[in-house]
């Protein structure tokens, strides 16, 4: 099967190694560079439905990257659009749900699907809105973060509380809930309190897995280059 291995310590690359006849697919524009030996070529990965599905609910690319190794074994380099760190996740009896932007690559023997979530989810939740992305089957997966990353370990009777914009990759059996950041009663002046400290609303994980999340937050991030802009224009 191919291997797969995160190098570098700086916004570091996914190394990929294939052996004749082995095949990956990877977020659209991640190839770094690969061996003469390796074939990539842009597909629908699932179909015209899949493509649409990916785009239009999680922001992920309509087309998607497979590379196999057709005239023998190779290397190849990945590496995700905005900087940050990655992490090798193995699925199988562990399944993972995906924020959006969080896929980067997998063997072709997973499959990622498009997955519906509560309403209080989609409305609050930041976490691709009414559907998300989550693993099926078995195989390596690859995904990336805006900063570092990091897994916060889920216990059960030991809820994590993580805000909802550094949220990456979760164990699809934990059960999450949107909340308040702040301890107040009644939602309203919890919301209140919650805007105000700056954290807003969150998600409270419980159960048996963990949380992987990042130290950046790209929507404040975006706020932050806009207020730059805003300050030069004037």
């Amino acid at each position: 099967m191919p291997e797969f291995s995160v190098v570098g310590n700086v916004d570091p690359f996914l190394h990929v190694s294939l052996k004749k006849g082995e095949s990956i697919y990877a977020e659209r524009g991640a190839m770094v560079s690969m061996d003469a030996t390796l074939e990539l070529k842009g597909e629908m990965r699932g179909g015209l439905l899949s493509g649409l599905a990916r785009r239009l609910t999680s922001g992920e690319s309509f087309f998607q990257q497979t590379m196999e190794a057709t005239h023998g074994e190779g290397d190849a380099l990945f590496a995700p659009t905005l900087p940050g760190d990655l992490m090798v996740l193995d699925c199988g009896p562990r399944q993972f749900r995906l924020n959006d932007g969080a896929f980067l690559a997998a063997e072709t023997s997973l499959q990622i699907n498009i997955k519906n979530q509560g309403l209080g989810q989609a409305l609050f939740g930041g976490t691709g809105g009414f559907f998300i992305m989550e693993t099926a089957g078995r195989g390596k997966l690859a995904i990336s973060a805006f900063g570092a990353l990091f897994a916060l370990d889920v216990k059960p009777g030991n809820d994590v509380i993580v805000d909802n914009t550094h949220v990456v990759a979760w164990d699809a059996g934990l059960t999450y809930n949107i909340t308040n950041a702040t301890a107040q009663r009644g939602f309203f002046s919890g919301l209140v309190n919650s805007v105000t400290s700056g954290e807003g609303l969150v998600n409270r994980f419980s159960g048996t897995g963990q949380v992987m999340v990042a130290s950046r937050n790209k929507t404040g991030f975006a706020g932050w280059l806009a207020s730059l802009i805003g300050v030069n224009r004037g």
